[in-house]
């Protein structure tokens, strides 16, 4: 049996987020895995562009039907943008989690050491 479908082209937390460096910031969204975990997401709780966060600080919420889900900021920095379309569609997220359900977009305070996270084929390994 093979692992979960994980772009190479991202990172991934341990806590199942994935950061994909575009310029100078992080695209932030969940791992297919978390998703499926979480089961139906039905709210995103984004945070306000411009906050500042620190690494492994809550970044937003997650409500599924079952649960809510801490989502982690992988460095420090100020959110510059958020996915408007999961206010009303939040389902994205399980539907599309490497694509259009991604959540913020994180401007780091300094330069992002992507090293400090692990690539898909050491993130396969964990789950």
């Amino acid at each position: 049996m093979t692992g979960p479908t994980l772009p190479d082209d991202r990172r991934y937390a341990k806590t199942h987020e994935w950061v994909k460096v575009e310029g100078d910031e992080l695209l932030i969204g969940i791992s297919d895995h978390a998703q499926a975990e979480l089961t139906d997401i039905v709210f995103v709780d984004l945070p306000a562009v411009g906050k500042s966060v620190r690494a492994g600080e809550s970044l937003l919420v997650l409500e599924s039907v079952k649960t809510v889900a801490d989502v982690y900021a992988p460095a420090d920095g100020t959110v510059s943008a958020v996915n408007a379309a999961l206010t009303p569609h939040p389902e994205l997220v399980n539907r599309e989690p490497y694509a259009g359900g991604w959540l913020v977009r994180l401007k780091p305070a300094a330069p992002f050491d992507a090293s400090t996270l692990l690539d898909a084929a050491a993130y396969r390994a964990t789950l």
